[in-house]
């Protein structure tokens, strides 16, 4: 099976590519024309995110060398240990929901610290696949199409964010302790 998806992930990109063109001519579409006036607009859009993209970016390195993330830590200890949650991934539960680059950078972090097979590796690895960089696709997408109030998308995005850890918490804990 696995040889079998080994192969079938060789083959399927230059595959879609093919049916697409191939779907194409038969539409009578001008395809490269579409494509590059589609990369134009991608263009345009990702211009107008770039702002965005900095201003998390940015909030994300000032938590980070603030020492705000190790203070709230040290303050969350003890709830952390009643739940047997590994202090290591509270940087990561913060970080989530405002950027997966950050969140990779913890997370590899956490598996340098702790080892590969360690729990506080699988629960941040449970906990980076359970949630969603809520903050960054408020502001990027809903900046990108010109929305000014997405606070109940936001409110809606954080509820799902803490229902993802929460999950991903009491799952690692029947499946991994």
């Amino acid at each position: 099976m696995i040889k079998f998806l080994n192969t079938l992930s060789i083959y399927i990109l230059p595959l879609i590519i093919t049916i697409i063109l191939c779907y194409a001519i038969y539409k009578k579409t001008p395809a490269y024309e579409n494509f590059i006036e589609g990369a134009k607009e991608g263009f345009s859009i990702a211009v107008k995110i770039i702002p965005y993209l900095v201003a998390i970016m940015v909030c994300t390195a000032m938590l980070r060398a603030s020492g705000a993330i190790e203070l709230l830590q040290n303050i969350l200890k003890p709830l952390l240990d009643y739940f047997k949650i590994p202090v290591e991934t509270t940087i990561l539960m913060i970080t989530r929901s405002l950027s997966g680059s950050a969140t990779l950078g913890v997370l590899s972090d956490v598996i340098n610290q702790t080892g590969a097979n360690s729990y506080a590796t699988k629960l941040a690895a449970v906990i980076t696949g359970s949630s969603e960089t809520t903050f960054y696709v408020a502001s990027v997408y809903f900046g990108a199409v010109g929305i000014k109030k997405f606070r109940h998308a936001l409110l809606a995005g954080i509820l799902a964010d803490i229902t993802g850890l929460i999950a991903a918490v009491w799952i690692c804990s029947v499946f991994f302790l």
